[in-house]
Parts: C-alpha cells; structure tokens; sequence
C-alpha cells in the first residue's frame, strides 16, 4: 500500500483515539469512591504515565519491525503465531468495536441532553454507518475528515479549558494533597478507577496499526507515538480539573455526561446545549480513527490465515472494506446489545492484557534478537517497561476481583480467540 501518511496525520490517529468518549464520561465513576482532588487528578496523571510507557515501548517494537498489525504482528514474532493471532482476535472483536460502540453511544447520550425526544441509540449507530460510508470510499478524503475533527476537537478542549476560569461560581476546591490523599493511592479504589483512566487512554498505540501506509515509519511513527499521548496526558489532567473546578462531586457522582454538566456551569444553559452538541459531533472523530485503524489488522490476518482470507481483500484504493463492514456489524451490535459500563470493562480487561503482554515482548525481543537492529530505542530501559507492566497487573488484578463476570467475558474473547487459531491453521 503506499506510503501517504504524513506525521501529523499519525498524531492526529493516535489522539483522536485517545480524546473521546472515556475523558467526558468517566470521572462520574470516579467519584463514588475518590473524593479527594488531588487523587483524582494523580489517576489521570499516573494513567497517562502508564501510556507514555508503553509508548515508549511500542515505539522500539514498531522501529525494528515495521509493518502494520501492531499487536498482532509484533507478538506473532516475538512468541508465537497463535499469541499473535489472538492479539488480532481481540483487535478485531473489542479492540475497535466497542471503543466505536462506546464513542457511539456517548454520542447519542450527549445530543439526547439537547433533543430529549430523539432515538439516541439509532443516532448512535447512524452515526457510525455513515462514518464507515466515507472511509471505504476513499483513504484521501477519510484521512481529511479524520484531521479536520480531530483539530477542531483539540480546539474545543482548549476554549473548555480556558473559559473555566472565567465561571463565577468555581468549586472550593484545592489540589494539595492530605494524609486521606496518599492513602487512597494505594487503595484498591484508585486501581480500580484505573481502568476507566487506561480506556480513556486506549489509542495511545493506534499508529502501530498503520505503519506501512506511513513515510519513514522508522522515524516518525515513534514520533507519533510519543507527541501524541504527551499532548493527550496534558489535556486529560487540565479537562478533570475543569470538571472538578465546575460541578460538585456530589453533582458527578454516577454522571455520564460530566462534559454537558461542566458546560452548563460555564456557558448556562444554552451554551451548555451547544457545547453538548459539539462535544457530541466531536465523537465522530473518536469514531472515525478506529473505523480508520481497526480494519488494517483484520485485513493483515485475512493475508496470513487461509480461513481469513475474505478479509484480506480490498478495493480499487486498497482499502479493506470487508474487514470495515466486519468491524462496523460488531459495533452495531454492541450497541443494540450492551450496557456502556459492560462494554467498557471486559473490553479494557482483554485490552489491557494484550498490550501487557506486547510490552514484555520488548524484554523478549532484546534477549532472543540482541543483534536486530533497532532505529529507536526505549528510553529509561529496563524501568519504562517495567512500571508499564506493574501497574497494569496491580490494576487487572483489582478488576477481576470487582467485575469478576465483566473479566471473565475478556478471558474468554482471548480464549476463543486460540481455539479459533487452531481452527483456521495458519497457510
């Protein structure tokens, strides 16, 4: 496929996947247990942190074996064919669906708090069918709508932030910590809270799926990679504090709609309406990267699995519209199907798992391939993967002992999964 994807198109991937549904809908999950600002803000701080980690890491992977696939390729080569294939499986099946099913109903969810009357989960799955319209028609103007909401959501998140300090009845909020701060961050609460934070984060790896369609993957993408979460990490932690600075704990305790609740403290009534409306248009270009994104790898595994082979097929601009009508009937039917809160956790679960398990590749890969060349290395090797790999098993851990059945789904997609692997045989 060629080469056409610029740098900054990367950057605008890897943030639109990241800016989206989680940072406007979870904070009211938050809140039920965390009532401290400062530990609030650290969960967003400490996940962002997470991110940059494992951006690091991916980004060594990603230079020494440039091709796209991202998870499933990267663990095909560093283990073994089948822990790759079921990478590709959960890619295929939560890894993207519901992250669009997600941003999906967020949107409905959003323009429902304007037009009260409206089917919100039929907006959502118009929206979704309308978006996946465009990009199986063609990659240049996809990737020109796909810039262009993701500079205007950037834009919106900066006039959000900046016009919170005008609102006249703030919080009496401080972010100093205190004795019941520290303690919480230890807490089986703050792990748990993780993992709406880590789906809020999921996209920092979205360029590994499209490295071959990148120029000089080598150097740019872990460019990409690294600009894209730091400018994400900046703009979560400012958003919460907004959000705290705006509504009362008690007034976000359970809320989905945390964005339209702060709106409505900075702008009234009608310029919370607004604001609503285009938090919700903005989700189109959540929707739109992972429309873009997850069907490259359905397509790379059409290429190597006989049984998949359908899905490798593309039309006359090489794009994998099967694989993009495969991903779009998984999202529809989370939607119709599922509950947002369901969605988010076993699909988090099966998420974090795999990117777990691709960045102790990077210890894997230095042992097996010491020679490989390596355009990029991790910075702060051994300790960047390390603490990716920590924190991700302390929060999976607290999970499953909470959402023990939402855990459980995960496990199983990852089963079923190898069992299919073994099914298809690979050519």
């Amino acid at each position: 496929m060629k080469q056409s994807l610029r740098l900054h198109t990367a950057i605008a991937i890897v943030v639109a996947n990241m800016v989206g549904t989680g940072v406007f809908t979870s904070l009211g999950f938050q809140v039920i247990d965390i009532q401290s600002v400062f530990t609030l803000l650290m969960l967003w701080f400490v996940g962002g942190v997470i991110a940059l980690c494992g951006a690091f890491s991916y980004g060594e992977l990603a230079a020494s074996m440039p091709r796209s696939g991202g998870e499933y390729h990267f663990l095909s080569e560093i283990y073994h064919p089948a822990v790759g294939f079921v990478a590709g499986w959960v890619s295929a099946s939560v890894g993207f669906a519901a992250p669009t099913a997600l941003a999906a109903m967020a949107f409905g969810k959003y323009l429902k708090t304007v037009f009260p009357d409206i089917p919100e989960v039929h907006f959502a799955a118009g929206a979704v069918l309308l978006i996946t319209l465009i990009h199986a028609n063609s990659v240049y103007w996809g990737s020109r709508f796909h810039n262009v909401f993701t500079f205007i959501k950037i834009l919106l998140v900066v006039v959000f932030i900046l016009s919170a300090f005008f609102v006249q009845n703030a919080q009496p909020i401080s972010v100093l910590p205190d004795a019941q701060s520290f303690a919480l961050l230890l807490s089986p609460h703050f792990a748990e809270s993780l993992i709406y934070v880590s789906y809020a984060y999921t996209g920092w790896n979205a360029a590994v799926y499209i490295t071959s369609e990148m120029e000089n993957p080598q150097k740019n993408l872990p460019r990409a990679l690294l600009i894209g979460t730091l400018l994400v990490l900046v703009m979560y932690v400012l958003l919460n504090f907004v959000f705290l600075y705006t509504v009362a704990m008690g007034g976000l305790k359970g809320q989905l709609e945390v964005g339209f609740l702060s709106a409505q403290q900075i702008f009234g009534t009608l310029g919370a309406e607004i604001m609503s409306v285009t938090i919700s248009l903005l989700l189109i270009s959540t929707m739109s990267a992972m429309i873009f994104v997850g069907p490259r790898i359905t397509k790379r595994m059409g290429e190597d699995f006989e049984g998949l082979r359908i899905f490798s097929k593309t039309n006359a601009q090489q794009i994998p519209v099967i694989s993009m009508l495969f991903q779009t009937g998984l999202t529809l039917l989370f939607i119709y199907t599922s509950s947002f809160n369901q969605v988010l956790t076993y699909a988090s679960f099966a998420l974090i798992s795999i990117t777990s398990l691709t960045v102790a590749g990077v210890f894997v890969l230095r042992y097996k391939k010491p020679t490989l060349p390596r355009p990029y290395k991790v910075w702060g090797y051994p300790f960047t993967p390390a603490i990716f790999l920590a924190l991700n098993l302390w929060t999976l851990i607290y999970v499953f002992q909470k959402s023990t059945f939402e855990s459980l789904i995960g496990i199983g997609i990852m089963v079923l999964g190898l069992v299919f692997y073994f099914l298809t045989r690979k050519k």
